[in-house]
């Protein structure tokens, strides 16, 4: 399997990543997993491959967001904050709160109140 730090084309995968993001509704969240089954197979990525990195590069594009993003709603398949950041990541939540999300007592999002389902405009 070839190894793809970066999606073939970022600047394409990364606009595709934020046009979906932006229609996640306020108090709603999705998964970089979620986010990367609604974008096309990228030119000279196998399925395999893909599978295996689509909600990394998610992850990226998500961390290089312009302002008119709603990085905040996006959180990984366990419905957790993955920031690396300790103020990064209470900032996830906090902005989350406002929007209505709560946590759980593990610091978990209950995907099936919260998440978004996915339709696109």
């Amino acid at each position: 399997m070839t190894q793809f730090p970066t999606p073939p084309d970022p600047k394409e995968f990364y606009e595709q990543v934020w046009e979906i993001a932006r229609q996640i509704p306020r108090g709603r969240i999705a998964s970089y997993k979620q986010i990367a089954k609604l974008i096309p197979l990228p030119a000279g990525v196998d399925g395999e491959t893909y599978l295996e990195f689509g909600a990394l590069w998610v992850s990226g594009a998500m961390a290089a967001s312009p302002s008119d993003v709603p990085w905040q709603r996006v959180v990984n398949s366990k419905g957790e904050i993955s920031e690396r950041d300790g103020v990064e990541a209470k900032r996830h939540v906090l902005l989350l709160e406002e929007e209505g999300v709560v946590f759980g007592v593990r610091g978990r999002i209950d995907l099936k109140r919260y998440g978004w389902s996915g339709k696109l405009k």
